[in-house]
Parts: structure tokens; C-alpha cells; sequence
């Protein structure tokens, strides 16, 4: 999953939260750099990663990508979902998903001293953009896969990837709404 999946699945806990967020831009040896707490949301946000990346929910709309986007199908998986949560939002959060976001970047922003420089440099464009909403529309979607469009090794294999997830948005969907409570039921117990 992506990060607005992440950080809702944090257990609305502050250390967890940027441990979760920084998973993804620290090696194991800047790890340990970090305080306990911190490493702690790295530790949940790649438990995370391995329960999805093996749930067979997830699997079935990673196989149905698969044929027209290879590789990138998992991945692509990962960035839906955080579409799908959106779309799906009053159904797992009583709090807006307007409110929710600006808590996160407002707490993002308060430890940006935490983040690699790289990070630093590029998460007020991540705000100021509201990654985290704009996941939520096709538009975002299709600024999201440009993005990544321009960093991947097979470019062609994501030609198309927007409107494949409109294709298969019933069923990407249904395997969403399986898969989401049991990954906040397996997190719920993690944060325990």
C-alpha cells in the first residue's frame, strides 16, 4: 500500500507514524540511527508490506494487472489502494479524510528535523500538492503513474494503467474492502 494506507494503519501513534513514512527511504545502518520508537513504525510499515504483498485479495488484482503491466502490477496494486481507501474512507474513519491529511502533514512537518535530507527537500512539495487527497482521483492517479513513468526501468509496461484500474474497478474494489479489515485487524494487533 501507499502512504495514505500507511499512515492510517500508524495506530494514530506519532512515532509510529514517521517510522512508517521513513521506511521506504532508510537502509537497515540509518536505521539504527533512529530512536526505538521511530524504528518501530519501520519495523510495522514493513510488516505491512509483507502481509499485503501476500494476502490473496491483493494477489488476484496483481495477477488480473499483471498481463498488460507486468512487473509493475504489485506496485501499481499498492498506489489503488490508497485510491480505494479514499473512495472508501466514511467506511473505515469517522474522521474526514480532509481533516485526517492535514493532521499528518501538520505532523510530518512538526519532525521534518527526522527526515533524510532528500526526504526534507521534497515533502513540501508533497504537502503542498496533497499527495495524500489527490490519490483519491483519477487525476492524482494519473499524475502519480507519470511520476513514476519517469523513474521506472519499462516505462510502456504502465502505458494504459489508468484506465486498466477503471476496468477492473469492481473487482479491485470488492478485493479491497476484503482485504482492509483484516490488514487493520493484523496492525491492530501488531500496535498492541
Amino acid at each position: 500500500m501507499n502512504f495514505l494506507a500507511h499512515f492510517f494503519l500508524s495506530c494514530e501513534r506519532e512515532e509510529l507514524l514517521i517510522g512508517n513514512f521513513l521506511a521506504d527511504y532508510l537502509n537497515n545502518k540509518q536505521l539504527r540511527q533512529y530512536p526505538e520508537p521511530i524504528q518501530e513504525g519501520v519495523r510495522l510499515h514493513r510488516a505491512i508490506d509483507t502481509y499485503t504483498d501476500n494476502h490473496p485479495e491483493v494477489l488476484k488484482g496483481v495477477r488480473r494487472l499483471y498481463g498488460p503491466h507486468g512487473k509493475y502490477a504489485p506496485v501499481i496494486v499498492d498506489v489503488y489502494y490508497d485510491y480505494l481507501l479514499s473512495v472508501n474512507w466514511q467506511r473505515y474513519s469517522d474522521k474526514p479524510l480532509a481533516e485526517f491529511t492535514q493532521d499528518i502533514y501538520r505532523t510530518l512537518e512538526e519532525n521534518m528535523d527526522l527526515m533524510p535530507p532528500g526526504l526534507r527537500q521534497h515533502l513540501p512539495q508533497m504537502i503542498a500538492d496533497d499527495w495524500l487527497r489527490a490519490y483519491g482521483t483519477h487525476n492524482g492517479l494519473a499524475i502519480a503513474f507519470r511520476r513514476m513513468k519517469a523513474r521506472v526501468s519499462r516505462p510502456e509496461y504502465l502505458d494504459g494503467v489508468l484506465e486498466s484500474l477503471v476496468l477492473h474497478f469492481e473487482e479491485l474494489n470488492e478485493e479491497f474492502n476484503a482485504f482492509f479489515p483484516e490488514v487493520m485487524e493484523y496492525v491492530r494487533c501488531a500496535c498492541l
